[in-house]
């Protein structure tokens, strides 16, 4: 145990208002989708607006209505990897197409944590600015660029 565990960040432009029969499928599983995270093994924490069930009320772009936000906390890169590929989680990802725009650059970044940090929305889209700008590296990487958990407490943010 390092004292670290790993943010992710993933933003989505919908392809409809979240309120629109297009989005009924993906909306309609929001709630099994996330407890299901919740139940994982490895899983943390996630982001949830003030309903407390999801994030879909919080908005990265005030200009965007559309642009969606996901943050979570894992205790690793592999339990995060496992619930998003290994479990049901990959049916919804099959169809992201059908909910959402195809992204227009970097939409993912995954960084450490201390141990007990939550993100909030916006150090989760400076995360995102920094792939996008600088691409990955220690502090905003992906899982094709994985870094390791730093090695003291008083590396991380």
């Amino acid at each position: 145990m390092t004292g670290f565990h790993l943010a992710q960040v993933n933003i989505g432009r919908l392809a409809a208002p979240l309120d629109s029969p297009q989005l009924a499928g993906f909306v309609d599983q929001l709630a099994e989708i996330n407890a299901l995270a919740d139940r994982s093994p490895g899983f943390v924490w996630r982001l949830v607006d003030e309903n407390g069930a999801d994030a879909t009320g919080f908005r990265p772009d005030d200009t965007d209505d559309r642009l969606m936000v996901n943050c979570s906390v894992w205790e690793s890169v592999d339990a995060l990897w496992d619930y998003a590929y290994r479990s049901d989680h990959l049916r919804l990802l099959a169809r992201r197409r059908e909910w959402f725009e195809r992204p227009d650059g970097p939409h993912q970044a995954l960084w450490w944590v201390p141990a007990g940090h939550r993100p909030d929305v916006a150090e989760a889209m400076d995360r995102i600015a920094l792939i996008r700008t600088n691409g990955s590296g220690p502090d905003a990487f992906t899982f094709r660029d994985r870094h390791p958990a730093p090695a003291s407490a008083s590396a991380g943010r």
